[in-house]
């Protein structure tokens, strides 16, 4: 992440800040580690506040690839993935649609650095308090028993610090003590020795006396890689795949228990309650209502990404409607900034303008993006948008991990690469790829609102080959890929089988129970021909 950081030729350029922006926040799994990064460089003056702005946008996208994680593990029922998938994406299609709108206007006018270094200027802003720690307190005695990492490392080697590449993430000693002595050293001349200090000549050799500060271990931590003798790749890929089975497991109970909690009346009266709206005419509170819980949920946890893999779930089994948790993933984003300007306005005196600069931006991004796709019921696209994916991705569900490698990692790093190599490459190839987009793009919304202002042949897609505009093609291709793999794969064949046949009964049921008699044998004939005539 910080060799990532570092190339500022490429981070001058706002479309390779912008994917860099995501893919560091998807490989730290955290936009307030990226951000303070970013706060790092602007600080020490390796980054100017303006080519920082793309790249908070950008950690503002990664932070949304967890709980799209988190909706895939609900692929199971298809229902259940349909909602979920849509109220985990709707966070993406927001994030995605606010940048392609501001990330231009900011590029024209930079009205986010403006409008920040107005209000820096504006106001006599003194170093604070740091933001409280709320479920810090809980969880921190936990994952200090697991790991423990040394986070300026990561700032060392983004603000250039040679020595810092060869440390080790891991932290190994928690508590040390600096002693400074005063120590007898040579120097060339005279003109050499310390000011102030003693400076004596003997055998041939002039002396002066300098302050040497040494540190010195006194206790080493108590996390469960503090004797491991692991290089931090190993380290990282351990934990990452003790997170993913504890993530799994918890949202599997999650899942479980909320079903098994959440029916008949009850389930009828918690619906009502989160999906009802004010009556008329305060209808139209609701909704900022709804963000004004996400942002203070945020504020409480001091993550978006644990609010929002919260709520998934709970939108997968039908609790919250997705018109109810779009709202609360917009205030979930304004928690996360208003933690961070808090976090920020704890700087230091010399950094504290840049970092509260760069806070604010992330702020306002946010805000603009409310004000564009959610005040009037029109422009909510990521509300429509994000029912289309949900659609698609429970038809077909391998779509989704599709998605997820696409959007977080391959799209990104393309740009990345044509970044890299110029301007000119990116604007060559980049231009007649958006130039594509947009034509498509139209043309879909032709074909539906308006298909007689369009040529005959552009009124659907099947003048194209079926693959181009079709995912049943591919569907099958995957399919019959994994079908391939359950036959050579033995252990997990059986189970894979007993699954479709009882899905497969299940459906029988479904389809069947319509149609099923049973005979009482209880009931006389007189009885069944009353019980007969009832029911006609």
């Amino acid at each position: 992440a910080g060799d990532i950081f570092q190339d500022n030729a490429v981070l001058s350029n706002p479309v390779a800040g912008l994917v860099i922006g995501v893919l560091v926040t998807v490989l730290v799994q955290s936009s307030s580690t990226s951000s303070s990064i970013v706060v790092s460089m602007v600080s020490s003056g390796l980054l100017e506040v303006k080519s920082a702005v793309p790249i908070i946008m950008g950690a503002n996208i990664g932070t949304s690839v967890t709980n799209t994680i988190v909706a895939v593990m609900q692929a199971g029922d298809r229902n259940e993935f349909r909602r979920a998938f849509a109220g985990a994406t709707v966070h993406d299609f927001f994030n995605w649609l606010s940048v392609l709108v501001l990330l231009p206007l900011e590029v024209a006018s930079g009205y986010l650095y403006r409008l920040t270094k107005l209000i820096i200027d504006s106001f006599n802003i003194q170093t604070g308090a740091d933001a409280p720690d709320l479920l810090k307190v809980i969880t921190e005695p936990l994952t200090k028993n697991i790991i423990e990492l040394d986070s300026s490392v990561i700032r060392d080697i983004a603000t250039g610090d040679p020595a810092a590449r060869n440390k080790s993430l891991v932290k190994i000693w928690c508590k040390t003590e600096k002693i400074t002595n005063l120590v007898n050293i040579t120097v060339p001349g005279f003109a050499n020795c310390t000011p102030g200090a003693l400076c004596w000549e003997e055998d041939g050799q002039i002396w002066t006396q300098e302050n040497q500060t040494e540190t010195n271990n006194l206790q080493k931590c108590t996390h469960m890689f503090v004797y491991a003798d692991l290089p931090d790749l190993a380290v990282g890929l351990i934990l990452l795949a003790l997170s993913l089975l504890a993530l799994c497991t918890c949202l599997i109970l999650i899942v479980k228990l909320l079903n098994s909690m959440l029916k008949g009346q009850v389930a009828v009266m918690i619906k009502k309650v989160l999906n009802t709206d004010f009556p008329f005419p305060f209808a139209w509170v609701t909704g900022y209502l709804a963000m004004l819980v996400g942002a203070g949920m945020t504020f409480i946890v001091q993550s978006s990404s644990v609010f929002t893999s919260a709520i998934t779930p709970l939108v997968g089994i039908g609790v919250i409607s997705l018109e109810r948790a779009y709202p609360l993933t917009l205030g979930s984003n304004i928690g996360t900034t208003t933690t961070a300007i808090l976090a920020a306005l704890a700087s230091p005196g010399e950094t504290l303008a840049n970092s509260l600069q760069v806070s604010l931006c992330h702020f306002f991004f946010n805000i603009s993006g409310i004000l564009l796709w959610y005040p009037i019921p029109f422009t909510r696209l990521p509300i429509r948008l994000a029912k289309a994916l949900g659609n698609c991705t429970a038809k077909y569900r391998w779509f989704a991990a599709l998605y997820l490698i696409l959007i977080f990692l391959l799209f990104p790093l393309a740009v990345l690469g044509l970044s890299i190599a110029g301007w000119q490459v990116l604007v060559g190839v980049g231009v007649p790829v958006l130039v594509l987009a947009i034509f498509v793009i139209v043309v879909n919304i032709m074909q539906k609102r308006c298909p007689r202002f369009l040529p005959s042949f552009l009124r659907s897609w099947d003048f194209l080959p079926t693959p181009l505009h079709s995912l049943k093609p591919w569907d099958k291709v995957v399919t019959a890929s994994m079908t391939f793999c359950r036959t050579r794969c033995c252990c997990c064949c059986k189970c894979c089988k007993e699954k479709e046949k009882d899905e497969e009964k299940d459906d029988m049921k479904t389809k069947d129970k319509s149609l099923e008699m049973y005979d009482n044998p209880a009931l006389t004939i007189e009885d069944e021909a009353k019980v007969t005539a009832t029911h006609l």
